[in-house]
């Protein structure tokens, strides 16, 4: 606006011609909705998926690919300088994911029943989240697999979802485990509802799990096969309904294969690899070298993986970051893969009291990250940067920056 307050309206590209209705007005910005499109920019397109209009799922579908990419790399580099002060000069190569569309092996849906038996599924509408916009199969985001199924769940789960376990709200998680499997994983609810004829009618579908609205107890099994594996990083892993695995396989394994090069590309005989899942890297690094590996990780899940499936030169703490760091340090490298809050202060001031060589932190938020790492160039200077697209058509990226001690 005239006076300097910026305005942000979804579904614009740079370069538009835009006629825009005010929506939200704050004291330093504003939000507005898009009326009429005048004039599209150089890199605008014809959104490729039919819900794409209301729905919340996508919200960068109307920009090219390779413009996506290229904005990605500009959200983070401003960022780093608007929030951390940090001016890194050129964009970072920003790394497409293999596949653009049909890529997300997980997918997370919203059932909703109403009045009168009707019911909707699907995603959170656009600026709206207390709504829910009914989405089917032809929605881009899940793999074909996964899409097949859940077309197939919404013509067996009969009138009112009565197949599906009772309640007004449930969260329906469908994920693709090994090369066709299906696991649905129902969330809300307390009756079993009837999963047989579902696992009987789904294509794919192997089991069906289920916990209570309220419950804090695991996951039950209503119907099915237990355990089912598949491979990740060229290990077996049980993959349960709350197991946390990368929804784009594929850019996931472009992404691992630049931190385990980064890693390795700095001699060190002691890391710690924290919030680190299953351990994957850190099992490598210690597998493929000669360096004392420690992981760091809150989900007793992968702490159970760790035992039963041991790595001569890596161990697995169980545990908070922030509680175990200190009485590890000091080592020569960290690795730091923090949920998208970023990491505690108390990590911060530990990799600042003793500092390693290098930190290798991947991030999943661009202000965390130059939050965290703002504070971290009181000893260290970035070294690299590159952004990896696990979640093409969204604002959502992933990021890899490299710190060398100063």
């Amino acid at each position: 606006l005239d006076e300097g307050r910026a305005v942000f309206v979804h579904r614009t590209a740079p370069g538009d011609r835009v006629s825009v209705e005010i929506t939200d007005v704050h004291k330093r910005w504003t939000r507005g909705n898009l009326l009429e499109l005048i004039e599209p920019g150089p890199d605008r397109r014809e959104p490729l998926c039919p819900h794409y209009r209301w729905c919340g799922g996508c919200t960068l579908e109307h920009l090219k690919y390779p413009a996506q990419l290229e904005w990605k790399s500009r959200f983070l580099v401003d960022a780093l300088a608007r929030i951390g002060g940090i001016h890194v000069g050129l964009e970072p190569e920003a790394v497409p994911s293999p596949n653009e569309t049909r890529y997300r092996n997980r997918v997370t849906m919203t059932l909703l029943r109403l009045s009168g038996g009707e019911v909707r599924a699907g995603f959170h509408r656009l600026e709206r989240p207390g709504t829910i916009i009914d989405i089917d199969g032809r929605c881009l985001l899940p793999e074909k697999a996964v899409a097949v199924a859940w077309d197939d769940l919404r013509r067996s789960w009969g009138p009112g979802a009565c197949r599906l376990p009772g309640g007004s709200r449930l969260s329906l998680t469908l994920r693709r485990v090994g090369e066709l499997d299906i696991l649905l994983f129902v969330e809300g609810g307390r009756d079993p509802g009837d999963p047989e004829r579902l696992l009987s009618e789904v294509s794919g579908l192997r089991a069906i799990w289920h916990r209570s609205e309220g419950s804090q107890k695991p996951p039950m099994l209503l119907a099915g096969r237990r355990p089912m594996t598949e491979s990740w990083y060229g290990e077996e892993v049980e993959v349960g309904p709350s197991a946390f695995l990368q929804v784009n396989r594929e850019a996931a394994l472009q992404l691992h294969a630049y931190v385990l090069g980064k890693a390795q590309s700095h001699p060190a005989a002691k890391i710690v690899d924290a919030y680190c899942g299953y351990g994957f890297l850190g099992r490598r690094l210690a597998h493929e070298g000669t360096a004392e590996v420690v992981g760091i990780e809150v989900n007793p899940e992968a702490g159970r993986f760790s035992t039963r499936h041991p790595v001569s030169g890596f161990r697995m703490l169980e545990g908070k970051v922030e509680d175990l760091l200190p009485g590890l340090l000091p080592v020569d490298l960290v690795i730091v893969n923090p949920p998208r809050t970023g990491v505690r202060a108390r990590v911060v001031d530990c990799l600042l009291e003793t500092p390693p060589s290098c930190i290798v932190y991947v991030s999943c938020d661009p202000a965390t990250l130059a939050r965290d790492v703002s504070r971290l160039t009181e000893a260290y200077r970035v070294s690299d940067l590159r952004v990896f697209d696990l979640f093409p058509q969204t604002a959502h990226t992933e990021a890899v920056l490299t710190l060398v001690r100063t």
